[in-house]
């Protein structure tokens, strides 16, 4: 069974000050795009490079994820580390799902120019980092991941089924 964990990055989540809506909402996404049963895995960590960096380890390595969304940790902020984080953890960078998240959110928001998502892969874990908001979530989901099945075969993790509509 494909194994999916969804990280928030998150300093108030992570201490229960604020509601994680971001993690929710990408699974809500996911069970709606994808027609095959999946294991979902969701955890909340602070910001920060190395409670990040340990999470994406823990979730490629030891759960065995197949797929790992992260939400949160993004902007510019000087606690946004998520991009950093993850690259410390990734063999292969996919700069592509970044550029194509952000070309779909400028449609919508003007602030999109201060996103700096992007996707790699760490051994046979495509890792895809998303913005906290639940309306840019589906905002990027709907535009990357037509990609993620394929990507998800070519690296030789868990299939991926698509629904008959990938923009739930």
């Amino acid at each position: 069974m494909t194994r999916i964990a969804i990280l928030t990055v998150s300093d108030r989540a992570s201490r229960g000050e604020y509601e994680d809506l971001g993690g929710p909402a990408v699974e809500g996404w996911m069970r709606a795009a994808i027609a095959n049963r999946c294991e979902y895995m969701r955890r909340v960590v602070p910001d920060g490079l190395e409670s990040v960096r340990n999470a994406l380890v823990q979730l490629c390595d030891d759960a065995g994820a197949d797929l790992v969304l992260t939400t949160g940790g993004t902007g510019p902020s000087p606690r946004d580390l998520t991009p950093e984080a993850m690259r410390a953890v990734m063999t292969k960078e996919l700069p592509g799902f970044g550029e194509l998240m952000r070309r779909a959110s400028l449609a919508q928001v003007p602030t999109a120019i201060l996103s700096r998502q992007t996707a790699g892969v760490r051994g046979r874990t495509l890792i895809i980092n998303l913005p906290g908001k639940p309306s840019a979530i589906d905002v990027c989901l709907g535009a990357v991941f037509p990609a993620v099945p394929y990507c998800l075969e070519l690296i030789g993790a868990g299939r991926i089924e698509l629904a008959g509509n990938t923009a739930p």
